[in-house]
């Protein structure tokens, strides 16, 4: 039975952002025609593949291993897709709003994870990040796509801004840490909402042209 006096919103969050990216995850597979094995897997690793790497980077024990809740979240998931599949496909923008989900929540669990275990307030940012857009990464990469954090989208720009919120707000010691999980969170759904809305990128790192040979 389920201790639901030891759950805490941290871990509430983390059930909601594993939802949604294992959403994410098996939307763009099922737009791939992968079968619904495929298209599991693909939810799975966009749910815990950057949280695999944080773990193994932290040193600790790798955090879905000791939990078949990440399974069951996904299966829900992938449920979930089944029964909803007609009415998601005509919703628009049904992808990015389940992976911007995702990444805002994986960067809250990410940070006050490592600061948790005592990391400095840096290596707290980079951590949150790798939690929050790796496992988008790895998604792309299975199912034939340039990973968007590769792409002019604002991506990991957002989970680096989200990172520097948590830890300049934890280090005060004065917000609730409530307060600084859904700030975080929110800031990065605005950066990329805004990101996405205007068309904001970084610059483009512009290469060298070939000069043509002559024929």
């Amino acid at each position: 039975m389920i201790d639901f006096s030891a759950i805490q919103f941290v871990d509430v969050i983390e059930f909601i952002g594993t939802f949604a990216f294992a959403i994410s995850g098996i939307r763009l597979a099922s737009a791939k025609k992968f079968d619904l094995f495929g298209a599991f897997v693909v939810g799975l690793v966009t749910a815990v593949g950057g949280g695999t790497l944080r773990d193994i980077l932290l040193g600790v024990d790798i955090f879905w291993m000791h939990n078949s809740f990440y399974l069951w979240c996904t299966l829900f998931a992938l449920v979930f897709v089944i029964i909803f599949h007609n009415y998601l496909i005509h919703l628009d923008n049904t992808f990015f709003a389940f992976d911007t989900i995702g990444l805002a929540l994986f960067v809250v669990v990410g940070a006050e994870k490592s600061l948790d275990l005592g990391f400095s307030p840096w290596i707290a940012v980079a951590m949150g990040t790798i939690t929050g857009s790796i496992g988008g990464v790895i998604r792309d990469v299975l199912i034939n796509e340039i990973p968007l954090i590769f792409r002019k989208e604002i991506y990991a720009l957002a989970c680096v801004i989200g990172g520097i919120v948590f830890v300049s707000l934890h280090a005060t010691n004065s917000v609730n840490l409530v307060i600084i999980e859904l700030s975080t969170a929110t800031v990065v759904v605005l950066v990329r909402f805004f990101a996405v809305k205007y068309h904001l990128s970084l610059p483009i790192l512009k290469g060298e042209r070939r000069k043509k040979l002559p024929h």
